[in-house]
C-alpha cells in the first residue's frame, strides 16, 4: 500500500555541522562562553564526568551530568558576532533548546563595580550578524531565563553588541548611553537573533571586566575574572535549572 510505502521510508539524517567536530551529546541545555579555557574551567566545576564534546578549532565544549542529575552542555564560541553565530547555529541543528552566554562586558558607568554580575533585558543591536540576519535594532532575551537570572541576584541591565572592541568611535559611548546603554559586548545580538529566528530560548549573563569611563578603562584582574567566569557559570546554570522547563536527554 501507498501508506506503507511512505511510513517505510527511511529517515534523512540532519546535515553534519561543518565547524564543530561532536565527540560526545550535546544537551539541549548549553552554556556559552566565549573563551574555552572558561568553558573548561565551567565544565569542571559543574558537571560530573564531563567529556570533551569539540575542540575544533580551538572551541573547547563539554557535555556531563549536572548537580540536578540531567545533561548540561558548556561550549565556547570564540570572540564576536560572526564565531558565535557559527558555533549557535551548529548547536542548534544539534539539538541545543535553551541557552545562557555567560560572557564578560564593559560597563558605561562607575555604578556597575568590576567582576559584578548582569542579566541583559534587552540588547540594543549594533553588530552586522544580527542585522545581516534581519533582526530589529533592540531584541529581547526569552522572559522566564532572564527573570531566574535576576531572581538569582543579577540586576537587568541594557547592553550594545557591536563588533569592535577596540572601537575609534569617540562619540559612540555617549551615543549609547543616551540611548539607554548600560554596557558593552559582541555576542548577544548573534545569539538573541538567531534564537529568534530558531524559536529557542536564550538569555544572556555577564560579568563586568571593563569599566570605560571618560575614554579611560579599568580591567579587572586575572585572578578575580577566573572567579567572575565559575559564578557565571554557576548562575547560568542555576538560572537553566530554575526556569521551570524539564531538560531533555542529550542529542548525538
Amino acid at each position: 500500500m501507498l501508506r506503507d510505502r511512505i511510513t517505510n521510508v527511511p529517515a534523512v539524517p540532519a546535515p553534519a555541522p561543518i565547524h564543530l567536530r561532536p565527540a560526545a551529546d550535546l544537551a539541549e541545555r548549553v552554556l556559552l562562553p566565549g573563551d574555552p579555557h572558561r568553558a573548561l574551567a565551567v565544565a569542571q566545576d559543574l558537571l560530573e564526568k564531563p567529556l570533551m564534546f569539540n575542540h575544533a578549532r580551538g572551541l573547547w565544549g563539554y557535555t556531563g551530568t549536572a548537580p540536578d542529575g540531567a545533561p548540561l552542555s558548556v561550549q565556547s564560541t570564540g570572540m564576536g558576532g560572526p564565531s558565535a553565530a557559527i558555533v549557535i547555529e551548529e548547536l542548534l541543528d544539534l539539538g541545543a533548546r535553551r541557552l545562557i552566554r555567560i560572557g564578560t562586558c564593559a560597563a558605561l558607568t562607575p555604578d556597575l563595580e568590576l567582576g559584578r554580575l548582569v542579566a541583559v533585558g534587552e540588547v540594543v543591536a549594533s553588530d552586522g550578524v544580527s542585522a545581516a540576519l534581519g533582526a530589529g535594532h533592540r531584541l529581547s532575551p526569552h522572559g522566564g531565563l532572564t527573570r531566574a537570572l535576576v531572581e538569582g541576584g543579577a540586576p537587568a541591565v541594557t547592553a550594545a553588541s557591536t563588533d569592535l572592541f577596540y572601537d575609534p568611535r569617540q562619540d559612540l559611548d555617549a551615543e549609547w548611553r543616551a540611548a539607554g546603554v548600560e554596557v558593552i559586548e559582541m555576542e548577544a545580538g548573534a545569539l538573541l537573533a538567531l534564537a529568534a529566528r530558531r524559536e529557542v530560548s536564550a538569555a544572556v549573563l555577564l560579568a563586568i571586566s571593563d569599566v570605560l569611563v571618560e575614554r579611560s578603562r579599568r580591567r579587572i584582574g586575572s585572578d578575580a575574572l577566573e572567579r567572575a567566569g565559575l559564578e557565571l557559570g554557576r548562575a547560568g546554570y542555576a538560572a537553566l535549572t530554575a526556569s521551570g522547563e524539564e531538560p531533555l536527554a542529550p542529542s548525538t
